[in-house]
Parts: structure tokens; C-alpha cells; sequence
């Protein structure tokens, strides 16, 4: 199970591109051995977060993607976003410039100068690229309370909605579980993030729902992504317990989630964003295409 330190070292190491390390035999394994490219229904337009393929430089990974046979990657920022051009890709959830907070978010006013000049930069650089989404976070609540970090959030989104809007951009804040993985995270349930999407009223704020993590701090995942749906507009997976394949291994049923999602109209991306438990990279690289299969539906 990774730590809270452990996905903020790996984002860290994917923007600083120190992620490039040891990459040559798994690509080379993989070639010799390449399955034909997936033939895909449609319905779902699928992604894989870069953090949790960091075995993988960005560019090793673009060229995964493309052989596997769909057409973006979640989580770069904008030193990437190049080499993902380059490969005909889609940056399906952008990240600012500079470090990451999931910790420091818009819930801290102290945090909302920095915060605000971040996607003040990254806005105008994503249009120019023609991107349309990125994620931002709540932060942690270091005990403040809901209606506090509620109000703190909507005073510093604000400051950057009307940009946002003007841009056809929209900003999406993650779901992340409180009990597991991210302790103290404030935004931790569907219930305080749509609340938070009615006081911002902006078309252009939306939840990245997380399946792993609404399934371990809430569960009902499909009954909430029904009542929720102009709400959500990205999803993440992993399997439950332990955030590896979401295979028999785990209690979640994928392709029954994402017929629900499918069923809802969404058209954004579904993001793979397990760690895969598979050993070697070869194994590790198939379970990604496995992934992928189920999801199709």
C-alpha cells in the first residue's frame, strides 16, 4: 500500500522527469512480445496516471500507450507536455508547474496566493497546448472544520474560476480517502465536494472521483455516481483493498462501474491509476493493458 509520502515522491520525481530510470528492459521485453492493439468500443475514453508508471520515463510510457492502443495519460505538467505531442497523445488531466500539494490546498487561505499565480501560469500554457482539464486539492484539515475549509475553498477558487471560465478550462478537485492513505485530507467524501461545486455554481469546477478512494471512506459507488453525475467530471480506479489490478483479486466489479458511468453520458476519461502488484515490468506493463480491456465496455 502506498503512503501519502509515496505518491507525492513519484509526482515530485515525474515533474522533475527523474523517472526515466531503468526503463530500457521492460520496453524491450515488452516490443519482442507486443500484443496486436486493443480495438476499442468508444464509450470510455481511457488514461493512465503517469505517477503510478514511473518505473517508466514519460516518453517510454507514451510509447506504451500507443502500442496498448489508446490515447492519453493523466497527471503531467507542462515540461511533458511535448514529448506527449510528439506521440500524438492527450494530456487528459494537467497538473501546474512546480511542486504538487495534496496536503497545502485551497482549504488554507495562507495557501492561496501561491496557489492562485500556480494555475494563473498553468491556465494560459494549457490553451496554448489545447488541454481543458487540471486538478487542483483541498488539502489537509489540520483541524479545521468542514464549513470553514468549505468557505477558505470557494474564497480562493474564485480568485481563479472567472480565468478558468473565460478559458474553457475546467478545474477539478480529487476525492481522496481519509482512512487509508491520505489521513486528514479534507475534501474525503462526494457529499462536502458537491457542496462545494453548488457555492463555486461554475460549470467549470467539477469532482475527480476517485473510485478507489470513495470506495474505501463511503462505498455505494454506483449508486453515487448516478445521483452525481454533473458533478464528476474524471474518474480514477484502483483496486480495493490495496490499490494494485483491479482484477478478481479485489471487491470492486469494474465493468459494472463503468456501464454506470457510461449510462450517465459522461464523455471524459477514465484513468487507471492502480499500482500494479505484478512482478517485472514486462508483467506490470500487460496488467495496464488488462486494466484497459475491463474497463472497455
Amino acid at each position: 500500500m502506498p503512503t501519502n509520502s509515496s505518491r507525492r515522491t513519484a509526482l515530485k520525481n515525474i515533474l522533475a522527469g527523474s523517472a526515466a530510470l531503468a526503463v530500457a528492459p521492460a520496453l524491450t521485453s515488452f516490443k519482442e512480445k507486443k500484443a496486436d492493439t486493443l480495438k476499442l468500443k468508444g464509450n470510455i475514453n481511457h488514461s493512465v496516471c503517469a505517477w503510478t508508471y514511473s518505473f517508466l520515463s514519460i516518453e517510454e510510457l507514451c510509447k506504451v500507450v500507443k502500442e496498448i492502443g489508446f490515447g492519453a495519460i493523466d497527471l503531467v505538467g507542462p515540461k511533458d507536455w511535448p514529448t506527449l505531442q510528439k506521440y500524438g497523445l492527450y494530456s487528459s488531466m494537467c497538473y501546474v508547474a512546480g511542486d504538487v500539494s495534496l496536503t497545502d490546498g485551497f482549504n488554507t487561505i495562507a495557501n492561496h496566493d501561491k496557489l492562485v499565480k500556480q494555475y494563473e501560469e498553468v491556465i494560459p500554457q494549457m490553451v496554448a497546448a489545447g488541454y481543458k482539464d487540471v486538478i487542483c486539492f483541498s488539502g489537509s484539515r489540520r483541524g479545521m472544520d468542514d464549513e470553514t475549509g468549505l468557505k477558505n475553498c470557494v474564497t480562493g477558487l474564485k480568485r481563479i474560476m472567472p480565468l478558468a471560465e473565460k478559458n474553457g478550462i475546467t478545474i477539478h478537485m480529487e476525492l481522496l480517502n481519509s482512512k487509508v492513505d491520505h489521513h486528514d485530507y479534507m475534501c474525503d467524501n462526494s457529499k462536502w465536494g458537491v457542496e462545494l461545486c453548488k457555492r463555486l455554481g461554475s460549470p467549470n469546477f467539477k469532482l475527480l472521483y476517485d473510485i478507489y478512494h470513495m470506495q474505501i471512506d463511503e462505498g455505494d459507488v454506483i449508486h453515487t455516481i448516478r445521483e452525481n453525475v454533473q458533478y464528476f467530471g474524471h474518474y480514477h480506479t484502483g483496486g480495493v483493498p490495496g490499490r494494485h489490478e483491479i482484477d478478481e483479486t479485489q471487491e470492486l466489479y469494474y465493468p459494472a462501474i463503468m456501464k454506470a458511468i457510461v449510462a450517465t453520458g459522461f464523455k471524459g476519461y477514465v484513468a487507471q491509476e492502480f499500482i500494479p502488484a505484478a512482478v517485472g515490468n514486462e508483467a506490470k506493463i500487460a496488467s495496464l493493458r488488462k486494466a484497459v480491456e475491463t474497463c472497455d465496455v
